[in-house]
């Protein structure tokens, strides 16, 4: 059987909203403000063209504060048949909220696009930076949102996310005795929500976006380690798997610029010269595929009965 390889693009469209999510409510500084507007509006044009020029229909990841804020770019978007889904409201850490504000961000974030899209609901949530909690799945699982963008359990395959909530673990505090956190995370418990996983080095940000005094970030890598990269991941998943998923996370405020737009032009005609069907879709298809059985995926096993 031919190979069989589903291909998308997750387009966080951060904005303003990333730059406001300051925690603390300390001011913002307008210069990288202006980086987010730049995003919201050159880079979704940019991005737009792109992928027109591919026929490729992506998934827009979209804070509520941007599409409230930039509410015709995001028309663009709807009206080029893109997905629209889930990426809080300004960007917050679901890792630095209580409970009580992640369902608050989420119920809100659900309203607003639930209302631009002509009442469809989304179908899928990527956490904002990633830092997801233990109630993450539980309460998109409650929402009835179908599928997850923000776990690694796996990299190239689809899959049931674990419940976090279903599970226990200790974590090291050095300041108690060593006994208290020697014990044995639980068994990983699947949930309803397919997981389409994330992956940071297929994520355009960390050494692509500058962002002086922000640990992890680099800002001037070279576009051809970047592209060397993503190619080593999608080669060896190419040789070790006959079907997989390859999520491509990236950002306007970054992939909008023109060196970077270069780079995906390359990499899109590069992907499509493999052999075998090559199908570049939304994320919610690719977790559909999986629903329906039409890619097997994986099944994520891990922990102990304790």
């Amino acid at each position: 059987m031919p190979k069989r390889i589903l291909v998308g693009y997750g387009v966080d469209v951060d904005a303003v909203a990333g730059w406001l999510n300051t925690t603390d409510g300390s001011p913002a500084n307008p210069t990288n403000l202006s980086r987010g507007v730049f995003g919201a509006t050159t880079g979704i044009d940019r991005l737009l063209a792109l992928f027109a020029r591919h026929n490729i229909k992506a998934t827009f990841f979209v804070p509520g504060h941007t599409l409230e804020s930039f509410p015709s770019q995001l028309a663009k978007v709807r009206e080029a048949g893109h997905e629209l889904a889930l990426h809080g409201y300004t960007h917050e850490h679901p890792s630095q909220l209580t409970e009580q504000q992640q369902q608050d961000v989420l119920d809100k974030s659900i309203e607003v696009l639930s209302a631009f899209d002509g009442g469809r609901r989304p179908r899928g949530y990527t956490a904002p930076a990633w830092a997801t909690t233990k109630h993450t799945i539980a309460q998109l699982q409650a929402a009835g949102i179908g599928y997850d963008h923000s776990f690694m359990h796996h990299d190239f395959q689809p899959y049931w996310a674990p419940d976090p909530a279903q599970s226990t673990w200790v974590e090291t505090d050095v300041s108690q005795k060593a006994e208290s956190w020697m014990k044995p995370m639980s068994t990983l418990r699947e949930s309803s929500v397919v997981e389409i996983p994330a992956n940071w080095n297929v994520d355009d940000w960390p050494p692509l976006q500058p962002s002086p005094g922000r640990a992890g970030s680099h800002g001037y890598v070279d576009v051809e380690s970047v592209e060397r990269c993503w190619k080593e991941q999608f080669e060896f998943a190419y040789e070790e798997y006959e079907e997989f998923v390859f999520p491509v996370s990236i950002h306007p405020q970054v992939s909008g610029k023109g060196h970077v737009i270069r780079m995906h032009e390359r990499f899109i005609q590069w992907v499509n010269s493999h052999e075998g069907e090559i199908v570049w879709m939304p994320l919610e298809k690719m977790a559909e595929e999986f629903r329906e059985g039409r890619i097997a995926g994986v099944k994520i096993e891990g922990g102990a009965e304790v």
